[in-house]
């Protein structure tokens, strides 16, 4: 679990616009590790995890598409029914709120990578990285009573 870069980019919701990008980045390379497409005002809002940021902005800046970066915090998680929802239920007893997420199944791994913005991403880390190592037997990650927090 990490923090990494992410792109985000507003397109002209027509057809084809989507695919110009996704073409473009595939004939640079880049591999598209997590993306998310949803309209908003009569634009599209496009966010995307990618394997190599800087050919990424390359590539989007020769095509005329403005973009910015921010960092999310990006999580493996297991694919299985109710691992994303334990993960939600355990930001949202610390008061963590989740302004976006979203997810990619990685291909026959078993693991679906989680993407998160947050109210406090410092925070989110520090509390998903204690549930794992109290998940994985690490008796030092015992959660703390809420009154001691």
């Amino acid at each position: 679990m990490n923090f990494i870069p992410e792109i985000t980019a507003h397109l002209e919701n027509k057809p084809g616009r989507l695919a110009k990008i996704c073409q473009a980045l595939a004939h640079e390379k880049v591999d598209i590790l997590a993306l998310s497409v949803m309209e908003c005002g009569g634009r599209s809002g496009l966010r995307m995890v990618v394997d190599d940021v800087a050919a990424a902005r390359r590539v989007l800046g020769s095509i005329g598409v403005e973009h910015s970066m921010d960092e999310v915090l990006v999580l493996e998680m297991d694919n299985r029914p109710g691992v994303l929802g334990r993960v939600l239920e355990r930001l949202a007893e610390e008061h963590i709120n989740i302004e976006y997420a979203y997810t990619s199944q990685g291909a026959g791994t078993g693991k679906s990578l989680g993407v998160f913005q947050t109210s406090n991403p410092k925070r989110a880390r520090q509390i998903l990285l204690d549930a794992a190592a109290a998940s994985n037997g690490d008796a030092r990650a015992v959660r703390r009573p809420l009154h001691a927090r």
